[in-house]
């Protein structure tokens, strides 16, 4: 059985392990919302405005990346002991515990969120409305919010047909959504696994005094 040490040192060892693994998928986070604003890797329609409410929104840059990332460092510095957490007492460092996870999990159920309607909502793009029963024969929108009987998700052959620009609209919507989907989903499992870590850290050390 492991002596209260030994279950300290190895919850240290969690932390800097949790923290690289969440500063790595902030990383991720924020490339996946960088690309969604260059649909096609085309800076113009981000400079005409016609990138999509959530893609603007940058859920992904300032959510599940900056402030996981944040919280990241701060679950690094607490590992390894460093500056200011290199003589911190056990409820500084569950304070400090509880303060990142609260700030990681935020951000990442925000981009989380957001992805999920995202996906649910579609991508803008140009479409013939026409074909709605709408006046005006071209536009730009989400057609896919109209289609009430069928859901593009599963319907791939809705891909390549509605949206007429940019092309492969919807693949790149759905591939770099469901990234961030992915990737905040993670985020808030290892939150949960910092925070049971963190808690039996300050067991250990309590049990130990």
């Amino acid at each position: 059985m492991l002596s209260s040490p030994g279950v300290m040192a190895c919850s240290r060892t969690c932390s800097r392990i949790l923290g690289l693994s969440l500063g790595t998928t902030a990383l991720f986070a924020a490339g996946a919302n960088t690309v969604l604003l260059f649909p096609n890797w085309d800076v113009s329609y981000l400079l005409r405005g016609l990138i999509g409410k959530q893609a603007m929104l940058g859920s992904g840059l300032w959510g599940g990346g900056l402030m996981v990332l944040i919280a990241a460092t701060l679950i690094s510095l607490m590992g390894w002991r460093y500056g200011c957490f290199s003589e911190s007492g056990p409820c500084q460092s569950m304070l400090t515990a509880l303060l990142s996870s609260s700030l990681a999990f935020l951000g990442a159920l925000i981009c989380f969120i957001t992805s999920g309607v995202a996906l649910k909502d579609g991508p803008l793009c140009m479409f013939d409305a026409s074909s709605f029963n709408q006046m005006q024969a071209w536009k730009y929108g989400y057609p896919f919010k109209d289609l009430h009987n069928r859901n593009y998700l599963y319907d791939r052959s809705l891909w390549n047909s509605v949206c007429l620009e940019p092309s492969k609209a919807v693949i790149w919507h759905v591939s770099f959504f469901s990234t961030l989907l992915c990737v905040s989903l993670l985020q808030i499992l290892l939150v949960v696994i910092h925070f049971i870590n963190s808690f039996l850290g300050l067991f250990c050390s309590l049990c130990e005094k």
